[in-house]
C-alpha cells in the first residue's frame, strides 16, 4: 500500500513521535508499505510522520546513494523506536532534501557518524554505528521523529528566500509525481 506524503505544514510533522507499541501485529506490514511508499516517491528514507503517524519509526535505504567503488555500500532497514546514543566525528555539510518539502534543497551540517540502538520489525535489538551518506539519512529521518526538519538548520538569507516556497508547499503548490496529503485549510 503506498501512503500519501504529509506535507510541509502539517502539525504531524512538528509532534514528537511516540514509541510504537510492541503489542501490534501489524508492523511488518507497516514497514513494508513505508518502504514501497519512500520507493514510489524516489526517496532514500521515510519517516512514519511523513504518512500522518506520530510513532518513532523510520525506513532507509542508503544503498541507492553509494557507488560501487565506495567501501561503505549503505544498508536498507527499518528503524523502530530508535535512540541515538552518540554523534561524533568530524561535522560535513551536505545538500539535502525532504519529500514532505519537494523541490527544496539546503546544505546542512552534521557529525559523520553515530551510534544508534534500536528495533528491527521483528522486535530484535540492535545497536549499531553508521557513518558518511547512511548516518546522514539517519539523523534527517531522526529528525523526523522529534518535529524537527532539515529546514530548521538554514538560516539567514537562504532561509529567508525559502519562505514563499516553503508557503506554497503548505498550500498544495507543488508538481510531484507522487500522492501528497496537504494540510487542512481552515
Amino acid at each position: 500500500m503506498i501512503y500519501p506524503i504529509v506535507a510541509f505544514g502539517d502539525n504531524v510533522l512538528r509532534k514528537e513521535a511516540k514509541d510504537y507499541p510492541k503489542d501490534s501485529e501489524d508492523l511488518t506490514t507497516l514497514v513494508e508499505n513505508m518502504f514501497e511508499t519512500m520507493y514510489n516517491a524516489n526517496g532514500v528514507g521515510l519517516a512514519a510522520p511523513q504518512i500522518g503517524m506520530s510513532h518513532r519509526i523510520f525506513v532507509i535505504d542508503s544503498t541507492q546513494m553509494n557507488s560501487e567503488e565506495e567501501s561503505n555500500k549503505g544498508v536498507k532497514r527499518a528503524f523502530i523506536n530508535p535512540e541515538i546514543l552518540d554523534e561524533y566525528g568530524n561535522e560535513w555539510s551536505f545538500e539535502e532534501g525532504c519529500l514532505s518539502i519537494p523541490d527544496v534543497h539546503g546544505e546542512v551540517i552534521r557529525p559523520e557518524k553515530l551510534t544508534i540502538h534500536y528495533y528491527d520489525e521483528l522486535w530484535n535489538p540492535h545497536e549499531e554505528e553508521f557513518d558518511d551518506l547512511t548516518a546522514r539519512v539517519i539523523q534527517h529521518e531522526y529528525d523526523h521523529l522529534d518535529g524537527v526538519l532539515f529546514t530548521d538548520y538554514i538560516k539567514g538569507l537562504k532561509k529567508q528566500m525559502l519562505r514563499s516556497k516553503l508557503v506554497g508547499i503548505s498550500k498544495g503548490n507543488v508538481n510531484v509525481k507522487y500522492r501528497m496529503k496537504f494540510p487542512i485549510k481552515k
